[in-house]
């Protein structure tokens, strides 16, 4: 029983956020100013089920302010606690239509573009392992310098494995901050993809036992980069 509760604890622990957006070193002035503050913003508890609606930006309230980043820049966010478990980070794009705000817009419809991901290594144990692991900050993706001008709504989620060999048991982690991109180009960001939509529970990406996997056979789920090396 100290045991399990030992373990109970960890996992509780191990839990966290992504309160604020941090643009080429500088970020945001405060805890979810410009990245909308998530329902789990006291529980920090991950999303199990990827179709659910809080997989595009966790049932999150608006910010304040919009970010405006220049296009190439590097974009990171805190966290509230280590980054340990296992899995990618993953970074998207949506685009807000003409005439309306990231400040308001929900970003539903099939919108979003990836622009980033991690792919693991194998550490001294023989473990697989992604960049960032254990850091209490996602790791720096850059934002495409074709991407066009315009306000976005930009989301980083982390996947956390160390359950996903059972259904509906992965966890993700993320946040979406407002931003506006200036100094862009002419690019066609895509494919692009709903969230929710994207995911399916049964994803090589998502279900998947990272013991019975090579480095080169985890497959990260959702489209395929835009505009960006995995790193």
């Amino acid at each position: 029983m100290k045991l399990f509760a030992l373990l109970l604890a960890a996992g509780v622990q191990a839990h966290y956020t992504f309160p604020r957006l941090v643009i080429n070193g500088v970020p945001e002035a405060k805890d979810w100013s410009v990245t909308r503050q998530t329902k789990n913003a006291q529980s920090k508890s991950g999303i199990e089920n990827p179709t659910s609606g809080d997989i595009r930006c966790y049932s999150s309230a608006t910010a304040a302010n919009v970010a405006e980043v220049l296009a190439g820049s590097t974009v990171h966010y805190v966290s509230t606690q280590q980054v340990n478990h296992p899995g990618p980070t993953q970074y998207y794009l949506a685009k807000v239509p003409g005439g309306q705000s990231a400040s308001k817009w929900d970003g539903s419809g099939a919108v979003w573009f990836k622009f980033f991901t991690t792919t693991p290594t194998v550490d001294k144990n023989k473990q697989l392992t992604w960049p960032g692991q254990n850091m209490y900050t996602t790791v720096n993706a850059t934002i495409p310098s074709d991407t066009p001008d315009g306000e976005y709504l930009l989301r980083v989620e982390h996947i956390a494995l160390h359950m996903a060999m059972q259904a509906n048991k992965a966890q993700f982690y993320l946040s979406c901050s407002q931003i506006k991109i200036t100094g862009g180009g002419n690019g066609t960001p895509g494919p692009l993809v709903a969230l929710p939509g994207a995911y399916k529970a049964n994803d090589p990406g998502i279900l998947v036992n990272l013991g019975a996997i090579q480095p080169n056979g985890y497959q990260p789920p959702g489209p395929a980069v835009w505009g960006s090396a995995a790193a």
